[in-house]
């Protein structure tokens, strides 16, 4: 588990992050996440071999697991042939949760990079027109 805020994600830069999942286990990066409209970014890549992927919404750290909202289902993704990239916007404050599942994976453990951006909106206010 690797919790993160928006402040922390906007303070990432260019760098790419490395998570080490070992087989048949998952790795989980909650983004707690206080104002609306902003779209959080991802971008991936596994080695070796495939990563599942998925992302939910809790409205709040009690709020169970099994009533989370899911954004992305869990999907299989050939992330060590090609890098996923997608993103989500937050429509709701509360704990947008990554997920990188490894447990169809008995014996391989995988390294997954990982970049995270955060976009807050651009809302034109005029003030820039003679």
């Amino acid at each position: 588990k690797l919790p993160l805020t928006v402040e922390e994600i906007l303070n990432f830069g260019e760098s790419n992050r490395e998570l080490f999942i070992k087989s048949s286990t998952y790795s989980i990066i909650p983004i707690t996440v206080t104002e609306m409209g902003l779209t959080i970014s991802w971008i991936f890549s596994s080695d070796p071999k495939s990563i599942s992927f998925s992302v939910v919404y809790q409205e709040s750290e009690d709020t169970p697991l099994d009533q989370c909202k899911v954004l992305i289902p869990m999907t299989r993704c050939n992330s060590h042939k090609e890098t996923i990239r997608g993103q989500v916007k937050v429509r709701n404050a509360g704990i947008y949760t990554l997920i990188f599942d490894n447990t169809f994976s008995r014996f391989i453990s995988k390294r997954v990079f990982y970049h995270l951006a955060v976009e807050r909106p651009v809302i034109y206010d005029g003030s820039d027109f003679p």
